[in-house]
């Protein structure tokens, strides 16, 4: 199986079935699909929150590398990576 394609232009969201939610007792963020629970860390939710299905990936990387003060270039790499990933398990659509 090849590797999901993120494009600049591609408009990331949680497919049916998937939600951010934070576990108020624990006091964590959870990816939850179907028989999956993953712990999100706070860059994590910071991305995930973002894919609505309407911001692209370019305009994801701008709000955060501005939030964040952070390098573009680098943002964009991580971005692309924790995406990427999360595509290959069916948590995130590209």
């Amino acid at each position: 199986m090849s590797e999901p394609f993120l494009a600049n232009d591609s408009r990331p969201r949680l497919p049916r079935g998937v939600r951010l939610k934070h576990d108020e007792v624990r006091g964590e963020w959870l990816l939850l699909a179907p028989e999956r629970v993953v712990k999100a860390n706070p860059i994590a939710v910071a991305v995930l929150q973002r894919c609505d299905g309407i911001a692209t990936f370019d305009e994801i990387v701008d709000a955060l590398s501005a939030e964040y003060s952070a390098e573009r270039a680098r943002v964009a790499t991580d971005v692309r990576a924790l995406l990427t990933e999360l595509a290959t398990k069916r948590m995130v659509d590209l």
